[in-house]
Formats: structure tokens, sequence, C-alpha cells
């Protein structure tokens, strides 16, 4: 090692960089002290056998989560204008960064806490078309269907031309004469504005701002979205435009993870797509054969998949996506904030063969079966929540929830209004959901780290509250490490972190898991922290099962392993709880008791907080509003890891 160390601080961060990375030799203490001038006798006594005081000296590991939101609309998006968005990208940006601003209904509206990163996702197709309509530009007032759209947004009536919109562009019949393709000038104008927005915004180190868009494949409302972000900046990003659906785009996303090739290989930049909850897609979102085929899905599609698409979006405001009661009949809390009535526009009625193809845990698990056939796991992601809200305004707590569209932002009709209604059923403003965040392990907050740590699947999705949430996994953890104050330091040492691979157990070992939550600082304790495992037995079966391994009180499991519930404080009518029961802090090491080590596996922690008021709740109590007979007064808010999967040897 031919290292100079010409200060007494760089040879103190050289032994802590050495230890921190796997521990400093005698050698490499003796090379650094006999380079420079720090006395070595003083080294010796100060860092035995190289380690540093300080535990974070030379530390190369995130210590904090960042949390962001990857799904946002603004007034770019042609639905959300209709509905009311009048904040632009810049708006949007301020917002999350912690300023107070005017939301779309006149009402001042503030963060409890900045974000600490947002990502812009207004709408591939169409992108810049509700300014022009809202602006009334003579060429979109030609055209009949325009014109009745223009006459019914002036008319306060544009949520109703909202979901006009959405339906024409789902069912293929949006008049040709309204679409903004890549090529024209407004639609580049458009894009060009959201990449300067998010360059204004962006501040290395204090907040960032990433620049990408949503595209929007909805064929049939069949709802396949995917959020497309850049690790790069303006000088990459602006060589491209947005990849569409309708002409010269495509609705199947292999042409979409085409697109991304094509982008890495012209700029040398770096893409990444995030699935949008699949509960719409009416069992689309992640197939077991080939979409429009009887034919199963091949490796290539499972290997492109995989590349490309690293994370899923499990929670948000249209409904949950973790798991569905159908699926996990034995999962107490499996019906959470559940949309199951049909897909985006109602158009298709749910049916309970759809539901396996939707949901997070169900996916994970059928990735084991084609992996074992491909030799690849298409269905390999990470966990992010996001809000997907389209009034610019990335607000889903469940005291400061500004609703799904700027129609929805905080009103008395809101509890008891239709939000979607059809042959097929109706879907109530009160159903919307307050969720989530994506919450990201990154090691500095810049558009390459929290990039790097999305690709590496170091993320876990919230509901909303911003708990702090480890997982890891290793075959060396004992009951002893959970007694630490430094759990980040004990997990990076002797395992993985979430969204990591365990490989071929030692004999004799099962995986165990070091698990810590920290509640939200001013937000509710914590109930208990489950790990949910899946895995695929020696006949090629699926099976899952949910462990509580951490919970508050002097609860006993019951004789079929269920914690007992941990209770509530929550006054309804007053919309309060109180911090009296479950605990601000959980820690354990658990090891599977049903492991084998032949079988494929995954692992995810799920942490859930104890009952809180529910927006409706707040709602109620600040209007003096009755709600609808049915609608959800409390729940429990969580957050979802990133599993950790485990690899028998072939």
């Amino acid at each position: 090692m031919a290292i100079r160390v010409e200060h007494m601080a760089a040879a103190a961060v050289l032994i802590s960089c050495l230890a921190v990375q796997g521990g400093a030799s005698a050698q490499d203490v003796d090379t650094a002290m006999d380079s420079g001038t720090f006395d070595k006798a003083t080294a010796e006594r100060a860092f035995p056998a190289g380690r540093p005081y300080s535990p974070w000296a030379g530390r190369n590991f995130p210590t904090r989560p960042l949390f962001g939101d990857t799904h946002l609309h603004t007034s770019f998006s042609m639905d959300a204008g209709a509905f009311g968005a009048r904040l632009g990208p810049r708006d949007a940006y301020r917002f999350a960064k912690g300023e107070e601003v005017m939301a779309s209904s006149g009402q001042p509206v503030k963060l409890s806490r900045p974000l600490d990163f947002l990502v812009v996702a207004d709408h591939s197709d169409n992108m810049g078309f509700f300014p022009d309509l809202l602006a009334g530009k003579p060429e979109i007032l030609a055209d009949p269907t325009g014109r009745r759209w223009y006459d019914m947004v002036q008319s306060g009536d544009g949520a109703t031309a909202a979901l006009e919109i959405i339906s024409a562009f789902s069912q293929d019949k949006f008049p040709p004469a309204l679409l903004y393709t890549p090529d024209s000038r407004a639609y580049k104008s458009a894009w060009d504005e959201t990449i300067d927005a998010a360059e204004e915004a962006n501040e290395p180190g204090r907040f960032t701002a990433f620049i990408g868009y949503e595209w929007t494949s909805n064929t049939g409302g069949n709802n396949l979205h995917r959020n497309v972000i850049f690790r790069d900046n303006a000088d990459k990003a602006d060589q491209v435009v947005p990849y569409t659906v309708y002409p010269p785009g495509s609705d199947n996303p292999r042409d979409l993870w085409k697109w991304m090739d094509a982008y890495e290989a012209k700029t040398g930049g770096n893409v990444l797509a995030i699935a949008h909850n699949g509960n719409l897609s009416n069992g689309r979102m992640f197939p077991m054969i080939e979409p429009g085929t009887d034919k199963p899905l091949d490796r290539e599609y499972a290997e492109t998949r995989a590349k490309w698409e690293r994370l899923y979006e499990a929670t948000q405001i249209k409904g949950d996506g973790e798991t569905h009661p159908f699926l996990s009949p034995n999962d107490e809390f499996a019906d959470f904030e559940t949309w199951d009535k049909g897909n985006l526009d109602l158009s298709v009625k749910k049916t309970p063969e759809m539901l396996q193809y939707e949901y997070a845990r169900e996916a994970l698990k059928n990735g084991l079966k084609l992996e074992a056939g491909l030799g690849v796991n298409p269905y390999k992601f990470g966990m992010i929540g996001s809000t997907d809200a389209h009034t610019g305004l990335a607000a889903v707590a469940e005291d400061n929830y500004f609703g799904k569209t700027s129609a929805m932002e905080p009103n008395p009709e809101r509890l008891t209004k239709p939000f979607v209604e059809s042959k097929n059923g109706t879907i109530f403003e009160w159903e919307t959901s307050g969720s989530g965040y994506a919450a990201v392990w990154a090691k500095e907050n810049t558009r390459q780290a929290i990039f790097d740590a999305m690709e590496r699947r170091e993320t876990y999705a919230t509901t909303g509250p911003r708990m702090v949430v480890w997982l890891f996994g290793g075959f060396d953890f004992t009951a002893d490490d959970a007694n630490t104050r430094t759990p980040a330091i004990t997990g990076y040492t002797k395992g993985v972190p979430m969204g990591g691979d365990l490989r071929d157990a030692p004999d004799g070992k099962a995986p165990s898991f070091l698990v810590a939550a920290l509640k939200d600082p001013i937000g509710a304790n914590l109930d208990r922290y489950q790990i949910v495992k899946g895995w695929l037995d020696d006949a090629g079966e699926l099976h899952e099962q949910v462990y509580d391994v951490a919970w508050s009180g002097d609860r006993e499991p019951g004789a079929d392993g269920k914690v007992p519930a941990v209770g509530s404080t929550v006054d309804v009518e007053n919309a309060t709880w109180t911090n009296t029961i479950g605990a601000p802090e959980l820690i354990a090491v658990w090891s599977d008791p049903d492991f084998d080590a032949s079988q494929r596996a995954f692992y995810y922690g799920r942490v859930i907080e104890i009952p809180t008021p529910r927006w409706t709740a707040y709602d109620a109590a600040k209007f003096g509003v009755e709600p609808l007979e049915g609608t959800t007064m409390t729940l429990q808010d969580r957050a979802y890891t990133s599993p950790i999967w485990y690899t028998p040897s072939e």
C-alpha cells in the first residue's frame, strides 16, 4: 500500500476508512504512521486494531432515510389541469422544499416538514395541452370537442371534463386534432419548462429535484403507468422527449424499455422506471403470460423488466398495493385502503382471478416461480410509496390531506361526493387514501446518490408517516445485536440491507434478520414490526407467512402465533389520539423457524403504527359533516421495506 499521509487528520481519516471498509491491519497502520507525521504510539492507543473512537468516522453507508415523492402531477398534466390544478412544476418544487403556497382552491397550505426529494411526473401524453386549453388557443377551440371541454372548464365543470378526457384517452377516442405529439413545438416547450423547473429547484446536499415524467399506458382503462426518472441533469435529459402512448409511441412496456435503452446509449446517462401500483390494471401489471398472447413469459422479458423496473409503487392515493384479503386471508392487516372495484375508469369490473397479477406480495411470490423456470426473476423489485396527487401538492398526511385532484382539495363535500361513477360501481372521494411517500437509504441528498440507492433497492414505502425503518439479513446475527444503539453499523457489518440477496445458507444455519424502527418524531407510536415471508416449495407451490417479530407492551402471542391487537386511543369525534399505547421504537433479531435451505424465498418488513384518525375524521370534525355510512374513520399507517431474497445453490 503506497499512500503518502501529510497530516495527522488525514492519517486519522485513512485509518478510519480502512477500519470501516473491512478492518485495518497492523501493517496498514504502520504504513500510515511511518509515511506521515502522525505519532504512532498515540494512534495505537486511540485506535486499537485500527478502529476509530467515533463510530461514524469514515462511514461508507447511509445514516438516515431521505423522504420524497416520485409521482406528482401539476397543471401540465391534461387531466390534472381539467380537475382544477393551477400549480405548475415550479410551484410543486417550492412546496416540497417547505414553502407555504396557495393551493389551486385558494387555500394556504404547507408541509409539516420539507421533503428531501421530488419528481414532478406529469403525463407523457399531451404534456402541456391543458395550459393551452385553459388559455383558449384558437387551434383547440376550432375542434368541437376542444371547444366543449374549454366551455366546461370555464363554467366550473372541469372535473367532468377531466373524466371525459381520461375516458377518451383510455378508450382510444381522443380527438386527433387535439393530440400534442412529442415533435410539436408546444410539447417540446412544456418538456423544456419541466426540465428547467427541476434544474432551478435542485440543490445538491439539501434538496433533490429529479427530472422525470409518467408514461401513460392506459388502454381500455387498464392502468400500466410507469414513472420514468433520470439520474442525469438537463444536458442529457434535454436530448430526448418523453416516450408516449399515442403515435409515434406505444402502450407496450417492452417498447418503453427499448426507449430507455436508446436513451442510455445516446447520452451515456441513466434512467429507471417505477411501475404504478397495479390495483387498477385489472390483472395486467404482473403477468405470467405474454400480454395479448397465450405464451408464457420468456427469459428476454424477465431480464429486461428486471433491468429497468427495480422498484414498485406499493402504496398511493388510489389505494394500497401490498396485498389483498382475497390473496392473504390469514393476514389480519391485509384489508388496508383497498381499491378493488374495477380498472381506472371503472369500464371493466374487477374479478377475483385478476387480483394475483396486481399486488406486490403475490408478484414477489410469482417471481420466485418464474425465476425457477427462466433463471431470472422479473419481479425482483423494491418497495416505495408516492402520492400520484394531481394537485401539484405532495400533501398526504392525514391531518393535511389535499386530495387526489384540486377539485378534491379540503371542502365539506368531499366526504360524500362520488369520484368515479359507472355502471360497474362508484368510487367515492372518501375512499382515496392519504398515501404515500418513498423512503430511500442514500448516502447523500443528490440525484446520483438517491438514484443509485433506488437501483440497489435500498428503499421502503410509507403510507404517510416518516418513520425510520431498518431491515438487515444474514446468517450471523445474534440476540445481543438487538441491544445495539447503532443498528446500521451492526447490520452492514454482519449482513445485507433491504433490497439485498442471501445465497447458499451455511450448513445448519437459517437466515436471521436485524429489524429496527423508530416512530415518526411528530407521529404515532408503533404497534409491531412484522416479517412477511414468501417461498417456493419443492413441489413448485407458493406459500406466504406473516410473523410478528417485535411489538410494544407485554402482549403475548396466542396459540396461532399472532400478537393481540394493540388497542386504540382514537377519539373519532374530535379527531385526536394519544401515544399512551405502542412504543416509540422497536428492535429485535429474528431467525426463520421454518427455513429450508433448498427453497427460494423472500422476506420483507412491515411496520404497523397504533390506530390514528384517518383524514375523513379530520374532515368530519373540521367541517361538521356527517360521513356516509361505511366511511373508514381510523387506520393503522404502515411501512413496507424492500425484500431480501434468499437463493439456494443450483
